[in-house]
């Protein structure tokens, strides 16, 4: 977008540091909603709502942070809370956000429930440390939830999909994207960025791939595609990313070189994703494209596979 950023820590109406990272949904008037991480002056992270008519400027930033770590009741938030994505799930009437909760174990996966963004019925850890960039997918698959998650191992941090009766109890664990190995630019570490899109060829994820170098970490999104009634095969994958940090609001910032959504929406026309992502970890940027573009670019420029865990 040519106004981006669109959010930064000057738009917030009390001091912090930055502001990136946000979750996004449409909320039932039509109304963008953006759950943005927002990191105060001690380095910790809570999320705050920002709301726009068009999605794009003439945001109203909550006065006082909006979900709010919660130690003493929940420890695992000692450190923060980060990185929201929400689900509007129709079977509850409410909407779901799996964000990161950061304890002295490290970062871990926890969900909580809302229908109105100003209360809000945590159900507390469901993936302990360190695991992160989780979402939750909209409806049940066959009579369980489905979570995917990114757990980190000894060889490698891989995309990960687990399912629930009831979402507080979760098994059936399996891998369903592979990091690459060697010079790839997804190698060795890989996490969803946005929650999965429901399409009628599959579901499309948008995930970023870590690549390190000399000068530090390099963030940049692909595309893969999963079956709809058995998510955890992927059909396609992308060798090629299809956004990375170019404008220098992307390039520098508190951590430079980084382009990492949370959040979507889909306007009425059904195609059109407005993406909301985190820029050097410093602001809020948008970007737009066509959901059936990306499908296309999948179809010519991925290969495909059958085996779980992706290549």
């Amino acid at each position: 977008h040519r106004g981006n950023p669109i959010l930064t820590a000057a738009d917030w109406p009390y001091a912090v540091n930055t502001v990136f990272n946000p979750g996004a949904t449409l909320l039932q008037d039509g109304t963008t909603l953006l759950l943005c991480r927002v990191e105060d002056l001690r380095g910790h992270s809570h999320l705050t709502a920002a709301r726009s008519a068009n999605g794009v400027d003439g945001w109203y930033v909550d006065e006082v942070p909006t979900l709010y770590p919660d130690p003493e009741n929940w420890p695992e938030e000692l450190w923060g809370v980060e990185d929201p994505r929400i689900t509007y799930v129709a079977e509850l009437d409410a909407y779901v956000i799996v964000y990161t909760s950061y304890s002295r174990g490290g970062p871990g996966v926890s969900l909580a429930l809302t229908k109105d963004f100003k209360t809000f019925e945590r159900y507390g850890a469901v993936m302990p440390p360190e695991d992160k960039d989780a979402a939750l997918l909209p409806h049940r698959i066959g009579p369980y939830w489905a979570l995917i998650h990114r757990p980190v191992g000894p060889f490698g941090a891989h995309v990960w999909i687990s399912y629930s009766p009831d979402l507080r109890h979760w098994g059936s664990h399996k891998m369903i994207l592979e990091a690459r190995r060697g010079a790839w630019w997804d190698a060795n570490k890989i996490g969803i960025s946005p929650p999965l899109i429901e399409t009628p060829e599959g579901w499309l994820m948008i995930y970023h791939g870590v690549r390190n170098t000399p000068s530090g970490a390099l963030y940049r999104l692909g595309l893969a595609l999963f079956d709809l009634e058995t998510p955890e095969r992927c059909t396609l994958r992308g060798d090629t990313w299809v956004f990375g940090p170019e404008a220098d609001y992307e390039r520098e910032g508190d951590i430079n070189n980084v382009v990492f959504p949370c959040g979507y929406t889909v306007a009425p026309d059904g195609d059109t994703l407005h993406m909301y992502y985190g820029a050097a970890d410093t602001s809020i940027a948008l970007a737009t494209a066509s959901i059936r573009s990306l499908l296309d670019w999948l179809r010519e420029n991925a290969r495909s596979t059958t085996r779980q865990g992706g290549f």
